[in-house]
């Protein structure tokens, strides 16, 4: 990530949380769905662009603190993509966990534009041995 760009190790506020979600492709959350969330995390980051002070990125993390851990909510603006904005996210966020549990089991769900990202950082697919499983 270039000097364009600072590292920010705590969470977005909600207008920008929602913000990131929306123009990145993620899928939308309401105001109280990200108010409780952002606080939430156990941990999050988010990148800022230092000339127009604008958040362009954000990740975040939840888990139990010692054992799981999941990332979430990676998300950087179309236009910041390809300038290492979420390499640096996630490279904070993985050492956050590593600082406070080594041995931890960290898991994601990796949507196509993220998999390569994902797996520059060591994650593997789990199938066959298990799959993701999610409901609304």
């Amino acid at each position: 990530m270039d000097s364009a760009y600072q590292l920010v190790v705590a969470p977005p506020n909600v207008d920008d949380y929602l913000r990131l979600r929306k123009e990145s492709g993620l899928s939308e959350r309401t105001r109280a769905q990200a108010e409780i969330g952002v606080e939430g995390a156990w941990v999050s980051a988010h990148v800022v662009h230092v000339e127009s002070g604008e958040t362009v990125g954000m990740g975040r993390v939840i888990g139990d603190g010692g054992t799981y851990f999941v990332v979430i909510d990676m998300a950087v603006l179309p236009d910041h993509q390809r300038k290492g904005i979420g390499d640096a996210i996630m490279t904070a966020l993985l050492e956050k966990i590593r600082e406070a549990a080594p041995a931890a089991q960290v898991s994601l769900l990796a949507d196509p534009p993220g998999r390569r990202l994902y797996a520059r950082h060591g994650f593997v697919e789990s199938a066959p041995d298990s799959v993701g499983m999610w409901r609304r």
